[in-house]
């Protein structure tokens, strides 16, 4: 993170769903860099008031406000630098019985955004997805499919405006709001059963300072139309689910807990993808991540991508938790205490 400390310098960036799991820690983050000021975006008052108390910072400038208010975006986008967009719905369950909002947030909210980035001449924009965004059989990962390809495109869109814009995206998040773990420790310190939807089921777990390391590395390097995918570890949710009831056994060592199937949520995968064999053959990596290029935009004339000279073609045909192999429950053990917080 100190190679990219200079680049925020003097900025002025905006993060919408700033107070979000991860738009906090962007925020968190970007303090140390000594930007001109930070704009924080979100719907929500109480959590900008206090993301505001916490980090107690004079760089930070709360706005409240939705990206489906694309009047207030233009006020809010107005001599900013870089945008980080990590506004979104993002619960599977709730996009499927509210469809319509999702595609407001996600999709409508991402063009107000776009179009508004791009007309205020932001230098980079920077779209948050997901995993579900990868072959999605849901209504989430359907809408952020559509957000990373509106972004995406949108380096034809811009005509001659100079705003590069491209997408970061990750699996799950360890202990952000709504995920498996604080599900799991709810459930084990409130004595109640722990409920998994699959034992057979796989996820992409990430530390939430990876999140923001990925996120903040990608605005410099972007030059527009790039997908960034940091590589990270698989675990079986039902490995995650043993270790949690390891780990919280010594509040009450006598107790018994169980843990219960209750079958796959609706739209709910076995395992995630992170990117397609059809993507591959346009991707390069490092060890850290993977830059995919976007093929209808290499073909434009005079469009050019400078893919870091430390990046090579990845040999990787699809990256997804089903073929990955799995973190075994000292591996988990180590990752829950080096990254969750008791």
């Amino acid at each position: 993170m100190e190679n990219i400390k200079d680049y925020y310098k003097k900025k002025i960036i905006l993060v919408t769903g700033g107070a979000g799991s991860i738009g906090s820690q962007v925020v968190k983050e970007l303090i140390k860099f000594n930007p001109k000021s930070i704009r924080v975006l979100d719907n929500n008052e109480t959590g900008l008031f206090d993301l505001e108390r916490n980090l107690n910072s004079k760089l930070i400038r709360p706005f409240i406000g939705d990206i489906r208010d694309k009047d207030r975006l233009k006020r809010a986008v107005e001599g900013a630098n870089i945008v980080f967009h990590a506004a979104a719905l993002k619960h599977v369950p709730l996009c499927e019985y509210n469809p319509f909002e999702a595609i407001k947030t996600n999709v409508v909210g991402t063009q107000n955004l776009i179009e508004v980035s791009i007309d205020e001449n932001v230098e980079k924009f920077i779209t948050i997805s997901t995993d579900k965004a990868v072959n999605p059989i849901n209504v989430m990962g359907s809408t952020k499919l559509l957000s990373e390809r509106l972004t995406i495109s949108s380096n034809y869109y811009k005509g001659e405006k100079n705003t590069a814009l491209s997408c970061v995206r990750f699996g799950n998040v360890l202990d952000t709001r709504g995920s498996v773990i604080p599900i799991f420790r709810d459930q084990i310190l409130n004595g109640h059963k722990i409920t998994i939807t699959d034992p057979e089921m796989t996820r992409f777990v990430m530390k939430i300072s990876d999140a923001t390391s990925l996120i903040l590395k990608a605005a410099k390097l972007a030059v527009g139309g790039e997908i960034f995918i940091l590589k990270m570890p698989v675990v079986k949710i039902s490995d995650l689910a043993e270790v949690m009831i390891e780990e919280y056994k010594y509040l009450d060592p006598d107790k018994k807990f169980d843990i219960k199937i209750i079958g796959k949520r609706m739209g709910e995968k076995l395992y995630e993808e992170l990117m397609t064999e059809e993507e591959s053959e346009n991707a390069y990596e490092d060890n850290y991540m993977f830059i995919v290029r976007t093929p209808i935009l290499g073909i434009s004339e005079g469009y050019i991508f400078d893919i870091p000279k430390e990046f090579i073609k990845t040999k990787v045909k699809d990256y997804n938790s089903k073929n990955m192999q799995l973190l075994s429950k000292k591996q988990i053990k180590d990752l829950i205490n080096n990254s969750v917080p008791k």
